[in-house]
Formats: structure tokens, C-alpha cells, sequence
């Protein structure tokens, strides 16, 4: 176009007609007038809406490599989401409030029923070492000798803090024995810290009777798991090393204590099936194991003799 233009001015420089110059040069420039007119349209149309969309523009991201800018869409979308879990976890907060209100209300519900339970526990010798011994995680840390001093253990309780959330204690109630003075042991565990710590009651050990310092034998056919450090009750006792892992406690407190009847009746077959003798295993029966008598035999045996008994009566009265 821009060609023809100048092709028209030179043409119009060798004609001397002014007019037809004039005439020439005007056709030219309307010429290239529509031209610029009609790009101009069709760029506005490509712009318009109904046309098709342009490549999506990349999000801006800063020197680590992030994405830094987000579409109004996208931006709403993830405050919104924000608010909701905002709302989920208010009521994740309310719900653990409210569970903490109902276990609250009923340990003191099932208060007076362990109390009641623990009178009747008296009544049935060395329950408790019985239980201890019987359990797969507990046996495994028990020797000889702290098995007999575990004889003289008349009450286990367990305390739990008003708030449940701030600790609980671990109470060992003993008659007197040959191994220590106290009458009772409690570990006490604070949890409501940032880092829990636990404290153990010194125990007042009597003369040559530390069960910590002296190396006991483990009973025939216990075992300790190899990948456990060795350990023995005390020595756990007396650890307050890590209090917000402490396993044999949780054992105690979460197993042992709402249910250790399980424990004491366990039958003697699993007993001796019970991770390679954990508990007793040498054969030998014990004061601490439950043996269920069947009366029906006996009682059948006494009713023949009764029945001797009245046959041979009769025979003696017919020989009168």
C-alpha cells in the first residue's frame, strides 16, 4: 500500500494537471486510511468478549521458585477454606471440653465400685502379683526376688487428676516386708506441661534388701525381648528418665487397673503358651494360680459309699 502511495506521488510530480494530481494523490491516502481503520476493528474484535481466550498469564513467582500471586478466584476459594477449618477445629475443641465433662462424671460414678472391688481383692491371696505376672508386657520385668517382694502387695489404685488432662498417680499400697519400710510407693506423672515429668517415693530400703543394686536371676523360661533395654519393676519405679513415654505406667493405668481380673484368672494353658514363658513356666503349680476343683466327681464317689453303706446295713439286719 505504502508503494502505491509513492508510486502515485511521482506520477503526479511528472503530470503538470494539478487536478488530476490532486485527484491521484487523494485516492491513495483513502485507500490507506480503510486500511488502518479496518486493523484497528479487527483487533478491537479479538479483544471482545466471545472471542477466543488468550493463554492464561503465568503466576508471578519470587526467587525460591513459589507462586506468589493467585487468581481472585483461587484467592477467595482458599479463605474460605481457611474459615472452615477454622470452624472445625472450634469444634474439635468443644468436643474434647465435653468428653473430658463426661469422664469426669463418671469416674466419679465408678469410684465407690473400685473401692468396693479393692475390699473384696483383700479377701484373695496375692491377687495382685498373680495379675502382674500373669500380664505378657509386665512379666518380662519381674525377677525372682521382686516377684516375692510383690507378694506383699495388698492395693494398686489409680489416681487420676480432676482435669485428667494434667496427670494421675500410680499408688502401691504394701504390708510390712522384708524389702522396705514404706507402706506405700507412688509414682506421680505431670503431664500437663510442655515436657511431662514424673517423681517416684524414695524407697526406704531395709539393710542388704536394695533390689536395684543386687543382680537377681530371671525365673526359668523368662526372657527379656532383645530390643528392649534391661530393666527390672523397680528400676522402673525409680526412673523418671522419659515421663512422656512410659509404657509400663500406660500398662498399668490403661490395662491392668480397670481390669485385672482378666489377668488373674487367665487360664494356666496360656500361661504356658504365653511368649516363650513370660509368665510361669517352669511347671511347678503356685499359691498364685487359680485352679478351678470339680466338685462332681467327689460327689458322686460319696454317693456310691452311701449306697455301700445302706446295701451292707440291710444285709445284716436280714441276717438278724
Amino acid at each position: 500500500l505504502l508503494l502505491r502511495v509513492g508510486r502515485s506521488v511521482i506520477l503526479a510530480s511528472l503530470l503538470d494537471d494539478t487536478r488530476l494530481n490532486a485527484c491521484l494523490f487523494s485516492c491513495e491516502l483513502n485507500v490507506l486510511f480503510s486500511f488502518i481503520l479496518s486493523f484497528n476493528i479487527s483487533s478491537n474484535m479479538s479483544a471482545a468478549p466471545g472471542s477466543p481466550a488468550r493463554k492464561a498469564r503465568k503466576l508471578d513467582v519470587d526467587d525460591d521458585g513459589d507462586d506468589v500471586n493467585y487468581s481472585n478466584i483461587t484467592q477467595k476459594a482458599l479463605e474460605e477454606i481457611d474459615n472452615c477449618q477454622n470452624e472445625i477445629d472450634a469444634l474439635n475443641e468443644k468436643a474434647s471440653e465435653e468428653i473430658l465433662k463426661v469422664e469426669q462424671k463418671y469416674n466419679k460414678l465408678r469410684k465407690p465400685h473400685f473401692e468396693r472391688r479393692d475390699e473384696l481383692i483383700k479377701k484373695v491371696p496375692h491377687f495382685w502379683v498373680s495379675a502382674f505376672v500373669n500380664h505378657p508386657q509386665i512379666a518380662p520385668i519381674l525377677d525372682e526376688d521382686e516377684e516375692e517382694c510383690l507378694h506383699h502387695l495388698t492395693k494398686l489404685e489409680v489416681e487420676e487428676c480432676e482435669d485428667i488432662k494434667s496427670g494421675y498417680r500410680l499408688k502401691f499400697y504394701f504390708e510390712e516386708n522384708p524389702f522396705f519400710e514404706n507402706d506405700v510407693l507412688i509414682k506421680e506423672f505431670q503431664l500437663g506441661r510442655i515436657d511431662p515429668v514424673s517423681t517416684s517415693t524414695e524407697i526406704k530400703w531395709k539393710e542388704n534388701m536394695n533390689l536395684t543394686k543386687i543382680a537377681h536371676p530371671m525365673q526359668k523360661g523368662k526372657k527379656r525381648s532383645l530390643d528392649s533395654e534391661p530393666r527390672t519393676f523397680f528400676g522402673w519405679f525409680l526412673d523418671n528418665a522419659d515421663a512422656s513415654s512410659d509404657e509400663i505406667a500406660e500398662i498399668i493405668k490403661d490395662d491392668i487397673w480397670p481390669n485385672p481380673l482378666q489377668y488373674y484368672l487367665i487360664p494356666e494353658s496360656d500361661m504356658n503358651d504365653n511368649a516363650e514363658g513370660d509368665s510361669y513356666s517352669d511347671g511347678e503349680e503356685t499359691d498364685d494360680q487359680v485352679v478351678l476343683v470339680d466338685n462332681n466327681s467327689e460327689e458322686e464317689g460319696e454317693g456310691d459309699n452311701y449306697d455301700e453303706d445302706e446295701e451292707e446295713e440291710e444285709e445284716e439286719e436280714d441276717d438278724g
